[in-house]
This record gives structure tokens, C-alpha cells and sequence, in this order.
């Protein structure tokens, strides 16, 4: 094994896994729940059907999704994420929180009763309190 390889972060696994350009967002279309190839490939903008295969392919094999067939004839399924694909939730939230910061306001998800731009916050879930500064601990945990 590579030095490299037994010097790797957890942040450089991570991106080995899920870093690439479209990755995130086939994670992010399938967070609601199963959806089929074609429903993937409308709703994701801008992908080709082969890169969206290939990262259909990657992430089953990973472990992070899993295709469940729902015709034989021609061989079609349905994707869903698995529990470790839908942890990538938190990552995603504060990935598009940090975007939001750094966009158009217009496009800031907000709270649908009130109307106020949401934000991303640190909490610790057993002192049940929001942290005032973000970690800087590398090996801090989202949820």
C-alpha cells in the first residue's frame, strides 16, 4: 500500500467516494425516496444517461444506494438510498447552506411558515444545546 493511501483524511475518503461533479446531486434527487432512471435523469439537470449509469453503478457498489429491479423485461429499477447514502443528508445541508452564503438570496431555501432564510448550525445532541463557534476538529460528526 501507497503512503499516500495510509496518510488518507477522512475528508479525501469522503471525496473519494462522493466528490465528483455530479455524485451529490444524484444523492440529493434520491433523498426523498426511490426514484427510477428516467425520473433521475429529468430531474438532475445537465447529466448524460451514461455518466448518470456510471454513478448509479459506483454508488451500489459502494454501498451507498441499491437498485431494486421492478421489470424483467426490459431489465429496469427503481434507486434508493441506502442508511449510509442518506447520513450524506447533513453533508448536503451544510454544503448548500454554505452556498446559499456565497449566491443569489433569492434562491435560499426558507421556512415555509414564517418565510425566513434557514441556517445551518453546530449542536452537540447530548449537552441538547447549538454550539457558538464550528468545530475545529477534523473529526466532527454531522447529523
Amino acid at each position: 500500500m501507497a503512503e499516500s493511501e495510509l496518510d488518507s483524511s477522512p475528508l479525501a475518503e469522503a471525496l473519494a467516494r462522493v466528490g465528483d461533479r455530479w455524485t451529490l446531486l444524484v444523492v440529493e434527487a434520491l433523498l426523498p425516496g426511490p426514484r427510477r432512471f428516467n425520473d433521475l435523469l429529468s430531474q438532475i439537470p445537465g447529466i448524460a444517461a451514461n455518466i448518470l449509469s456510471e454513478r448509479l453503478k459506483r454508488l451500489e457498489r459502494d454501498g451507498l444506494l441499491v437498485a431494486r429491479p421492478y421489470s424483467q423485461r426490459p431489465p429496469r429499477a427503481a434507486y434508493q438510498l441506502t442508511t449510509e447514502g442518506a447520513e450524506l443528508a447533513g453533508a448536503l445541508r451544510l454544503l448548500a447552506h454554505w452556498g446559499t452564503r456565497h449566491t443569489d438570496r433569492a434562491d435560499t431555501p426558507r421556512h415555509p411558515t414564517c418565510g425566513t432564510p434557514i441556517e445551518a448550525r453546530w449542536y452537540c445532541p447530548t449537552c441538547d444545546q447549538l454550539v457558538d463557534d464550528e468545530p475545529s476538529h477534523p473529526q466532527v460528526h454531522s447529523v
